[in-house]
């Protein structure tokens, strides 16, 4: 069904935000190529229902796997919230036992531990991914010592999205947030941006936030658990070409992208619209 010659490693995100995540990764693995796919005609995913998510998520794996992708990476935390575990469980042994989709929720769960003095932790993120608890479930599984709380922030990707992040606007909804999570719990010396968007707001984030706590923000922590990744599994990183390309799809409108793409990038892009579904 799908082309068996190498490809391109794939990067899915429900809109602009993955663009944090492949960033990251560029960084650290520069020699590969890159497809990135962002659905932002149906974005945002996050007040999404599971069963929508998953759909608009297998719409989008099963995209790059017909442009060549053999990996996978779901760039977005709604979606390895609420569609991963599905989609490698149920639909990869149907569509390709050989290929892989991985998430982003792990990567940062496996470090927390490393990062966190107190065992107290919080999270900001969309409302999906605060309701499906899958970062406490993670954490908790590996450090169960570890206290997770968690606050959702409806507000802060339109902030981003509308390029709002600097705003003196985005104070309000910043610090409010912020402000609840220390409420929740004082002891808090780390916290995971747990939505690929909010890196962008770290300036506001930063001017709120207690001085001493830890921000995480996913990229790095995403690209080394790859990395780690490839060398335990090389038959999937023999599958995943380099040529130091990387190219961009979109649901939505080609120029909104670009001009939204330098934003999380701070470099032009070419794009090409494409249909889901």
């Amino acid at each position: 069904m799908f082309s068996k010659a190498p490809g391109p490693i794939g990067i899915f995100d429900s809109g602009y935000g993955g663009l944090t995540i492949l960033h990251g990764i560029r960084q650290l693995l520069p020699q590969y190529d890159y497809l990135y796919l962002g659905d932002n005609a149906r974005t945002p995913y996050g007040t999404r229902s599971f069963d929508v998510v998953y759909e608009f998520t297998r719409q989008a794996v099963v995209k790059l796997f017909d442009m060549g992708c053999h990996l996978v990476i779901l760039g977005c935390n709604t979606a390895s919230a609420k569609a991963l575990r599905t989609i490698q469980q149920h639909d990869l042994p149907q569509l390709d036992p050989d290929r892989r989709v991985l998430g982003i929720i792990r990567p940062t769960a496996e470090v927390i531990g490393s990062l966190t003095q107190s065992r107290h932790v919080g999270i900001f993120a969309t409302e999906g991914t605060i309701r499906s608890e899958s970062y406490n479930l993670e954490i908790r599984k590996l450090f169960p010592d570890i206290t997770v709380s968690g606050v959702a922030c409806p507000f802060w990707v339109p902030l981003v999205e509308y390029n709002e992040a600097d705003s003196p606007g985005a104070d309000y909804f910043v610090k409010k947030r912020v402000d609840q999570l220390m409420r929740l719990d004082p002891a808090i010396d780390t916290v995971i941006l747990g939505c690929t968007h909010y890196p962008l707001l770290l300036p506001k984030i930063h001017k709120y936030i207690p001085r001493g706590i830890r921000i995480v923000a996913q990229g790095e922590y995403v690209a080394s658990s790859l990395q780690h990744y490839f060398e335990r599994h090389p038959a999937i990183e023999q599958r995943c070409t380099r040529g130091g390309q990387t190219h961009y799809l979109t649901t939505e409108n080609p120029e909104k992208f670009k001009e939204q793409a330098q934003l999380f990038l701070r470099e032009p892009v070419e794009v090409e619209n494409v249909t889901l579904g």
